[in-house]
């Protein structure tokens, strides 16, 4: 696949484990807290109403383009009325219903896939677009890097790109005190996907 360097580097999150320290950390200002999607994460591009690519995060400098791909994501819009340049940031999936639908049919066990986000990592990354369209991959829009000028708040920009059709990441307002029993809703939630 052809590499691409990524406009600014696409760094990883500081992670915790801690529930109470994560509350702690917003003070007595308020928050967002949003699912955390484990699959491969996909930064696209848009110019003048119409994909123009979808990059891998990579390395977090260089990604590869897998535009071929992304017009058969769930959750990418080929076209939308939004014509100014526009970057997002998704999370390429395969949920637990389809993973299993497609172990379900490889006979020898050992040829079957370990896990979801590895077939959504192989998926997205096939060099044929037919391979990667049955797989049933999906993006899940989790923050917008550049566009939506005139909007100023997070979640603001979030349901912005669902009016124009993209799939977003589900989230919460939270504050140091509903911290702990907004992350019991993810942890029940990800049953679901």
């Amino acid at each position: 696949l052809p590499k691409v360097k990524h406009p600014s580097p696409m760094l990883s999150l500081d992670k915790t484990k801690d529930r109470v320290a994560l509350g702690n950390s917003l003070g007595g200002q308020p928050g967002f807290l949003g699912w955390k999607l484990d699959g491969l994460t996909i930064v696209l591009e848009y110019e003048n109403g119409e994909l123009k690519s979808a990059v891998t995060r990579g390395d977090g400098k260089i990604g590869e383009d897998v535009t071929h791909n992304a017009k058969f994501f769930g959750g990418v819009p080929l076209k939308i009325s939004y014509t100014d340049r526009l970057v997002i940031r998704g999370e390429a999936l395969i949920s637990y219903k389809q993973f299993e639908s497609i172990n379900a049919k490889i006979t020898k066990i050992e040829d079957k896939y370990k896990n979801p986000r590895n077939l959504a990592s192989g998926s997205v990354r096939q060099l044929d677009s037919a391979i990667a369209k049955e797989r049933g991959v999906k993006v899940i829009s989790f923050t917008v890097v550049e566009g939506f000028d005139d909007l100023e708040n997070y979640t603001d920009k979030l349901e912005e790109l669902r009016k124009y059709g993209f799939d977003i990441v589900k989230y919460v307002k939270v504050t140091k005190d509903t911290t702990v029993k907004a992350v019991e809703y993810f942890e029940e939630l990800v049953k679901t996907y």
